[in-house]
C-alpha cells in the first residue's frame, strides 16, 4: 500500500510521462480509499488545466503588445514549469 506522500508523488509524475501499469494500479487503489490524495490529484489537474488556458491565451491573443521574445520566454517558463510539477 502505498502512503500518501508516495501516491502525490506518483500524481506529480503522471504529469510527466505515463505511469507504468503496477504504479497505475497502486495509485489507482490508494486513490480508492484517500480523499486527501483524490482532492490533491484534483487540484493538480485544476491547475494544469489553467497553466494550458494561460499559455494559449498568450500565444493567440493579439492584444498583449509583447516583444515576440518576451511572449517566448514566458510561454517557455509555463511549459517548463509545467514538466516540473
Amino acid at each position: 500500500m502505498l502512503t500518501c506522500q508516495q501516491a502525490s508523488q506518483l500524481i506529480s509524475q503522471s504529469l510527466d510521462h505515463p505511469l507504468s501499469w503496477y504504479e497505475l494500479m497502486q495509485l489507482r487503489l490508494h486513490l480508492m480509499m484517500c480523499g486527501a490524495c483524490n482532492r490533491f490529484r484534483k487540484q493538480l489537474n485544476v491547475l494544469l488545466v489553467g497553466l494550458r488556458k494561460i499559455r494559449t491565451n498568450i500565444e493567440n491573443d493579439s492584444a498583449i503588445q509583447l516583444p515576440l521574445d518576451a511572449k517566448t520566454r514566458i510561454v517557455e517558463k509555463l511549459k517548463s514549469n509545467q514538466h516540473s510539477q
